[in-house]
This record gives structure tokens, C-alpha cells and sequence, in this order.
């Protein structure tokens, strides 16, 4: 009986964080659309390499991340020992490695501030919303 309610709470608490998951990642990419949209409308170039990118493209790249990110989580959860430090520690070094791309593209340099920006606002969003979940 004892692994029945264990099974039972174990997938509640995957779906309970899925469902957080989801509205952190979905905040998280109209966010970066928003922030990567008011730096362009204020004369911030979203051309890297000579080409733009799409507003849309900052949505779509923070979600994919932020998938990963789950990932992370759920693997995290089943084999750490505090889930939850180490999914913080592990996001917070992954944030400031995604700076390295960003300082050595071809861009100028507000552009490179502008998506630096957009990672750390990303990860403010997802990260603690996904950490709440996860066992101290």
C-alpha cells in the first residue's frame, strides 16, 4: 500500500510541476519577446552576424532552454541527493556559460547586452518557479 501512495503522490508532484514548469516557461518566453521588442523599439539592433533575429526567435529559443531545464529538474529530483541546490547551482553556472555566445558574437555591443539580458531574465522566471518545486 505504502508504494501505491508513494507512486500515487510521486506522479502528482511530477504533473503539479509540469504544470508550474509550463506557466514558468510560457512567462519566461513572452518576457524575452518582450524585452528583445522594447530594446529594438528604443534603437537596439537584433542583428547578430548581419542578420536579424525574429522577435519570435527569443520566445522560441528561451522555450526550448527552458525544456531542457525540466529536463534537468526531473533527472535532478530522482538522483540528488537536495534536488533543489543542486538544480539552482547547476541553472545558475548554465546562465552564465549562455553569456559566452553572446560576448564573442558578431553583434554590437548593446545588441550582446540586450541578449544577455534576455538569458537573465529567462532564467529569474523558470528557475526559482522550477526549484519551488523540488525537494530541499
Amino acid at each position: 500500500m505504502t508504494t501505491v501512495a508513494t507512486t500515487t503522490e510521486n506522479t502528482s508532484n511530477l504533473g503539479a510541476s509540469a504544470l508550474t514548469g509550463a506557466v514558468a516557461i510560457a512567462a519566461a518566453s513572452v518576457a524575452t519577446m518582450a524585452v528583445a521588442a522594447g530594446g529594438h523599439a528604443v534603437g537596439i539592433s537584433l542583428d547578430v552576424a548581419g542578420a536579424p533575429i525574429p522577435v519570435a526567435g527569443f520566445g522560441t529559443l528561451t522555450a526550448l532552454f527552458s525544456v531542457v531545464g525540466l529536463i534537468l529538474a526531473a533527472v535532478l529530483s530522482r538522483t540528488a541527493r537536495h534536488p533543489r541546490r543542486a538544480f539552482v547551482r547547476t541553472t545558475v553556472v548554465l546562465t552564465v556559460l549562455s553569456f559566452v555566445p553572446d560576448v564573442i558574437v558578431d553583434a554590437a555591443p548593446a545588441t550582446k547586452a540586450l541578449l544577455m539580458l534576455t538569458h537573465l531574465v529567462a532564467a529569474a522566471i523558470v528557475i526559482p518557479a522550477v526549484a519551488r518545486r523540488l525537494a530541499a
